[in-house]
């Protein structure tokens, strides 16, 4: 490709008055910058190939590498960094009797949790590795040398060997200064740095972009693996829950930072598609992939105007927003785009042969621009819901809130919502920094609602149908990060036994997948009291469920590596059988992704598989769930209730049991 071949806003879905506004606000940094969709140039500005220094953008560069090393087999995450560089650390002499450099390894190295301090020279540990996350210059430039020592090679010339030629970058469209703050060798070889040092213009960075958005493919050719690019963009498992050192300037990095590239993947970015991932360095220089719209972005030149006491993420929403929201029409990933394996890991249901949906266009669609909604059947016949990042249903409310609540009366098709006004349980904040919902449930009268984002999950109930609340004076802070209740009949009715059911992926986040989904019980008249929650462990030999009050034994009642995200679960009495929806793969499922359902007869299974896709026909949205009051006597008819387009959606089916005997 020597050159872009450039396309109107138009041809590729884009709205040319959207791309308009990211540039405009772009170019009061002034520079340059390209943003492409489909691998076509639609918006540019300023002189392509002028050559800014790329600061820290030098650091995704430096992801690249580190792919390349991993595929070649020359060091592994895993691997302790001085296993390939024996001196690491040193100088200063106070690192070796910290008695934590043997500690450090590759994975630390690349995700600023290694715990050397923000220069890139020789600088001290600050804390173990992997015990904190701190915005470094100097691990990334360690990481640099082992790599560097690995081959025994000139990193600038081996990467233009592997990378930079062969994606159409010359040198003279890109150069790597010497290293500015250690040794200019190091055995012999030219010491480059990972911390910064790149100079390029934004035609060879969006190239850069482009490699990583086609999986490491090149004009046919693999020059990055493409499980590699899939895994480095994203946030290590686990690191979501580490402290950050100077939080007043990086804010909640440790969940939306990968292998030396920034991520929305905890939606600090409202309205940024989840998968979006992008590099930035010191004066706003940015390469943004976004794969669930194909788009690619660059653009260097100078800092944007910050805002005090702003969130570090801020600055980039004028720039990404516009671009997301430029574009038109949604793709769906296909299979072979998800990194995850095959969804449907366990044995088909005994009792349920299919699920027929009912045509997409019938799908009803209330409360734009929120999403959540758990849902309960009340005492008084009504249903119970919250939303979240929204403004609740028609006439919608002048502020957004990250937790609303509302009540529906009526069965589908008709149906209307109304919402509810209440001070002491309402928050805003939007994506991760505010307070949502994530379970509803009325039992004796009394609504109780799990409260996520609070550190883990929170209890609230309300003895007045949600007009006041009261919020628990303790919390869930191992696992259970999107709480979720088990749902039956009105105020609970026709539960199974004395118990109140509470389920979730086994992560403290709500927006990390997890291996596992968890569960957990309490008697229903100590809902409130901590101490009395059980946690399901396994099943015994007779197949019967065995709890333990200690949450670190907890079990998994479902496995499936890398999917285990949010759900909801109800009762089909009809059908005497446990329905639990779990939202699937996707970078932005609130328009296109996976969902699954499976059933059980008991609440701890064993669960089999209903329907599960990679790619339903629709977005599924965030979070799902049969509500009971929506399900006909016979269990057959029911109703999705999910939050797909960020709406309150709903969708009918039809559960067409297997024959019987």
């Amino acid at each position: 490709m020597p050159d872009w071949p450039r396309a109107a806003a138009a041809e590729v879905g884009m709205d040319e008055s959207k791309l308009a506004e990211a540039r405009q606000y772009a170019l009061t940094g002034g520079g340059s910058g390209y943003i492409t969709r489909h691998g076509r140039l639609v918006c540019a500005w300023g002189d392509p190939h002028e050559r800014f220094d790329l600061k820290s953008t030098t650091k995704s560069f430096g992801s690249i590498a580190l792919g390349l090393a991993i595929g070649d087999g020359k060091l592994r995450l895993e691997d302790r960094a001085v296993e390939h560089h024996p001196s690491l650390g040193l100088p200063p002499e106070e690192n070796a009797r910290t008695g934590w450099l043997d500690d450090v390894t590759i994975l630390h190295l690349a995700s600023q949790t290694a715990g050397f301090e923000k220069p890139g020279g020789y600088t001290e540990l600050l804390f173990p590795p992997g015990a904190k996350w701190d915005y470094s210059d100097s691990g990334p430039n360690w990481l640099c040398e082992c790599i560097t020592l690995a081959y025994g090679r000139d990193m600038e010339e081996w990467m233009f060997e592997r990378v930079f030629t062969p994606l159409g970058i010359g040198r003279d469209k890109l150069s790597w200064r010497k290293n500015s703050y250690r040794p200019a060798a190091i055995e012999g070889v030219a010491r480059r740095e990972f911390g910064s040092g790149i100079h390029a213009g934004v035609d060879a960075m969006a190239r850069i972009g482009y490699l990583m958005l086609r999986e490491g493919q090149w004009n046919g050719r693999q020059i990055l693996a493409p499980e590699y690019v899939r895994m480095a963009p994203r946030t290590p498992p686990g690191h979501e829950r580490l402290a950050v050192l100077h939080p007043e300037t990086y804010g909640r990095a440790s969940s939306h930072y990968g292998l030396l590239w920034w991520n929305n993947g905890d939606e600090t970015l409202e309205g940024v598609p989840l998968d979006a991932y992008w590099s930035w360095g010191l004066y706003d220089s940015l390469i943004l992939v976004i794969p669930s719209l194909d788009v690619v972005a660059a653009r260097a030149g100078k800092s944007w105007k910050r805002s005090p006491d702003a969130d570090h993420y801020d600055v980039l929403a004028p720039f990404f927003l516009p671009i997301a929201e430029a574009v038109r029409d949604r793709r769906r990933p296909s299979r072979e785009e998800n990194a995850a394996p095959p969804p449907a890991r366990h044995p088909p249901s005994p009792v349920i042969r299919e699920i027929r949906w009912a045509a997409a266009d019938g799908i009803l669609r209330m409360a734009k621009g929120g999403d959540n909604w758990p849902i309960t059947w009340g005492d008084d016949d009504l249903l119970y819901t919250a939303y979240g990042d929204g403004n609740g249903f028609e006439p919608q409310l002048n502020e957004k809130l990250s937790l609303g609540l509302a009540r529906v009366r009526g069965n589908p098709p008709e149906i209307a919502g109304e919402n509810l006004r209440a001070a002491t349980l309402e928050q805003t904040g939007g994506g991760a920094r505010g307070i949502k919902a994530s379970g509803l449930l009325m039992l004796d009268g009394v609504l109780y609602l799990w409260a996520r984002n609070a550190g883990n999950a929170q209890l609230v109930w309300s003895a007045d149908r949600g007009a006041t609340w009261t919020w628990a004076d303790w919390k869930l802070t191992t696992s259970f990060g999107y709480p979720t209740f088990l749902n039956f009949g009105p105020n609970y009715a026709a539960a199974r036994d004395e118990f109140v059911y509470v389920y979730s992926h086994d992560s403290p986040s709500a927006y990390q997948r997890a291996d596992r989904m968890v569960l957990a019980r309490v008697r229903k008249d100590r809902i409130r009291e901590q101490a009395a929650y059980e946690f399901f462990e396994r099943l015994d030999a007779k197949g019967q469920p065995a709890w333990t009050a200690d949450v670190a034994r907890r079990g998994a009642v479902i496995e499936n590596p890398g999917r285990c995200y949010r759900s909801g679960i109800s009762f089909n009495a009809g059908l005497k059988r446990y329905l639990w929806v779990q939202t699937g793969l996707g970078d932005d499922t609130r328009f296109a992704g996976g969902l699954a359902i499976y059933d059980a007869a008991e609440p701890w299974g064993p669960w089999t598989t209903v329907f599960a896709t990679d790619g339903w026909d629709v977005g599924p949205g965030e979070t799902a769930s049969f509500p009971t009051k929506w399900m006909s006597p016979d269990g057959r008819t029911v109703h999705l209730l999910f939050s797909g387009d960020d709406c309150f959606s709903v969708r009918q089916a039809t559960l067409v049991p297997l024959p019987t005997e």
